[in-house]
């Protein structure tokens, strides 16, 4: 199941300031990486991750019931499968 993407990929860039390790960012120089596209790949990724976590934290009591709901009850096309 794929969300809504965490951001708008078309949105403005904005330029920030980040402490990174100097040994890494020589490195990622001489290999010709592109900082910006990595920091927003990673960056995204963080965001949805955390976004996951936050919606299953707020919601974990409903699943949770729901789990015990259909152990206890089944589900309503229980009489109806032929599988």
């Amino acid at each position: 199941m794929r969300m809504n993407p965490a951001y708008d990929p078309k949105a403005p860039k904005r330029a920030t300031n980040l402490s990174i390790n100097s040994d890494l960012l020589t490195m990622a120089r001489a290999l010709d990486i592109n900082l910006s596209a990595i920091m927003e790949t990673a960056l995204a990724s963080a965001v949805t991750a955390k976004q996951r976590e936050r919606w299953i934290a707020e919601n974990r009591d409903a699943m949770v019931a729901y789990n015990e709901h259909l152990e206890a009850n089944g589900v309503f096309s229980d009489g109806l499968r032929g599988f």
